[in-house]
């Protein structure tokens, strides 16, 4: 996956928009479910809670592709994650070298050397 993956990514929305829309989505199929219900005559508490387990696997359904969305960003997270994860480590283990000047100490993070009258260079 070597496309730019996050909000600054074009054509790819994040995570954040995708699982809003998600759940909006799921919650309005569950209003919905619980309407038709309430008109049908049942009572309120009956009608939410049948909708909400009826809304569960005919969301799965009705919204395959938002799904198919999710996931996809799911696993985009993931693999950003991962080589963020993986580029912290390198640079932890020092296996990845700084953009410091390596000419002076002090960017480096090393001490000076002292020389033999006990001043630093």
């Amino acid at each position: 996956m070597s496309t730019p993956t996050g909000p600054g990514a074009p054509g790819r929305p994040g995570i954040a928009p995708v699982f809003a829309l998600y759940t909006l989505a799921r919650l309005a199929l569950v209003a919905v479910i619980a309407g038709i219900l309430l008109l049908a005559g049942a009572p309120l508490i009956v009608s939410v809670l049948v909708a909400i387990i009826v809304a569960l696997p005919l969301s799965m359904l009705v919204f395959r592709g938002l799904r198919a969305r999710l996931d996809d960003a799911l696993a985009d997270a993931r693999s950003r994650r991962g080589a963020e994860r993986a580029a912290l480590r390198a640079r932890l283990r020092g296996d990845v070298e700084d953009d410091r000047d390596e000419g002076d100490p002090a960017a480096s993070g090393e001490r000076p050397e002292r020389q033999a009258d006990g001043r630093r260079d």
